[in-house]
């Protein structure tokens, strides 16, 4: 197999936790939880992975500048800042929507870690991107672009490796359930299983796409890292697991299912999940579980990807304390 670049500053190998509790509640599978809100930069998440091959990247390429998007709350944001301070990158962020009245949760990171921040319109974003690009060739500053949630063949390569990891471990449950979103994850998840042996079944729930739409991303990466990896394997859509029944009003619209995810997760296991991401997956677990979609004797894995600096933005905090 191929060695791609990578720096290291990810706290690794992340725990996997029983979470007995949860599962008398819901009187389910096994349940399990692999902590990678725990990779230790900015409070941790799935995001530092695959920064880690990213920077590597922008590293050999020489570049001083990093230039990335996402939400106001975006999590890959404030990873991609926090790497990039550790590391002696400047960090641009092109960010949609518009500056609040003040910065909370991750924003409020965001400005801690030294982000120039340009605000755009979600409808003008790519252009945003490349405008602000632009701006920092012409003027000397050597950018790369960060993708979306770093969610390239090279990122998303990261979990490839966090498959390995998993199984190093000695953890080989019957399912592996997650937030899916811009695909990168679930994309390294399933090539990390062809590649290292993995048996059983990657279910992303979807955050904010609908079902043929992510399947069509996540299997376009997968067949990415593959050849990152060297390896002439391919996916197709038709492999990739994928439910987007919970996307309920959108993204980033924390909903009474959610809320009460965040709330079982929290009083059961004393583990904290996020409104947008980690609380959506979970409440599509619970679903599941109630639905019997899971066989009694099972063993089910939620890898939670991070991201609970946003329980703290102040648009979360009166319907999470209510």
């Amino acid at each position: 197999m191929q060695n791609l670049p990578r720096l290291k500053f990810a706290h690794l190998p992340t725990p996997i936790e029983e979470m007995p509790r949860l599962t008398a509640a819901l009187g389910g599978p096994r349940l399990l939880v692999k902590r990678d809100d725990q990779t230790g930069l900015a409070f941790g998440g799935n995001k530092t992975r695959k920064l880690e091959f990213l920077l590597a990247e922008a590293q050999d390429q020489g570049a001083r500048t990093l230039i990335t998007t996402g939400a106001g709350q975006s999590n890959h944001c404030r990873q991609t800042v926090a790497a990039a301070a550790r590391q002696g990158f400047d960090c641009i962020l092109v960010l949609t929507g518009g500056p609040p009245a003040a910065a909370s949760a991750n924003l409020l990171l965001d400005h801690l870690f030294g982000a120039e921040i340009v605000w755009t319109a979600k409808e003008a974003r790519d252009a945003s991107m490349q405008r602000t690009f632009d701006q920092a060739r012409s003027a000397g500053r050597r950018p790369y672009l960060v993708p979306y949630g770093g969610s390239s063949p090279t990122g998303a390569a990261a979990y490839a490796f966090a498959m390995q990891e998993m199984l190093e471990q000695g953890c080989s449950p019957d399912w592996i359930v997650f937030a899916s979103s811009s695909g990168g994850t679930q994309a390294g998840l399933m090539t990390g299983a062809r590649l290292f042996g993995f048996g059983g079944k990657i279910l992303g729930i979807s955050v904010d796409q609908p079902r043929d739409v992510l399947r069509e991303r996540v299997a376009g990466i997968a067949s990415g890292v593959a050849g990152c990896l060297g390896s002439a394997t391919t996916f197709k859509s038709g492999e990739v697991l994928v439910n987007a029944d919970y996307v309920g009003g959108g993204y980033g619209v924390a909903g009474r299912p959610e809320i009460d995810a965040i709330q079982l997760f929290a009083k059961k296991e004393g583990l904290l999940l996020d409104p947008v991401y980690t609380g959506r997956a979970a409440a599509g677990l619970i679903d599941l579980i109630r639905k019997d979609f899971f066989s009694p004797d099972e063993t089910v894995l939620f890898w939670h990807t991070g991201g609970t600096p946003a329980l703290f933005a102040d648009k979360y905090r009166e319907i999470l304390a209510g």
